[in-house]
């Protein structure tokens, strides 16, 4: 039997999400985006209440197309909050827009969102070795620092807590439980 990180039980999408996607480093700018557009709309909220509505945050966002997100007025915006395939939170909504702008700030300063982001963590994943899900923090030093600047810049849904959870999720830190198979395979993906 398979063993996974305890969190991702009950649901097929959790379950694939967990196995192909979690904590494998990403340096593509476009998905670095998604993500970031993702883990803000779910605060206060489950991430499996996110990954179902995933499919219709990529038909009605452009694919998550930055630099089209960044363009969007605020007549396209009101007619995204009337679309119940996403989380029609009104501050999460507009706020996709606003980081969006800050996104193409940092890539046109970087050469690449992923290259500032990486920064953070010296171009390589944290490798951390937890047993157990109670020990993994919902916070980091790291998740704080980039947490400011982020906002320094103009970001918005980027608290630490989120952006500890958007770490994991694009493979900055490697939060998989060592009892987990993908463990050992995000360990060897950097």
């Amino acid at each position: 039997m398979i063993k996974r990180c305890k969190w991702c039980v009950g649901d097929p999408l959790y379950i694939d999400y967990h196995d192909k996607e979690w904590g494998v480093p990403s340096r593509d700018d476009r998905v670095l985006f998604e993500l970031l557009v993702l883990e803000g709309a779910q605060a206060g909220l489950s991430w499996i209440t996110v990954l179902k509505k995933r499919e219709a945050y990529r038909a009605l966002f452009d694919n998550f197309d930055v630099t089209r997100v960044a363009r969007y007025s605020d007549r396209k915006l009101d007619k995204l909050l009337l679309e119940p395939g996403i989380i029609r939170n009104r501050l999460k909504v507009y706020g996709a827009r606003k980081n969006a702008r800050a996104f193409l700030e940092l890539q046109e300063q970087n050469g690449s969102f992923a290259e500032y982001l990486w920064g953070f963590v010296d171009g390589k994943p944290v490798q951390n070795h937890w047993r157990s899900l109670r020990e993994v923090p919902a916070t980091s030093p790291v998740s704080e620092r980039m947490s400011r600047d982020l906002k320094k810049r103009g970001f918005t849904f980027v608290g630490p807590t989120i952006m500890y959870a958007y770490m994991q999720s694009v493979g900055m830190v490697n939060d998989h439980t060592t009892d987990c198979f993908r463990y050992l395979e995000c360990q060897q993906t950097r």
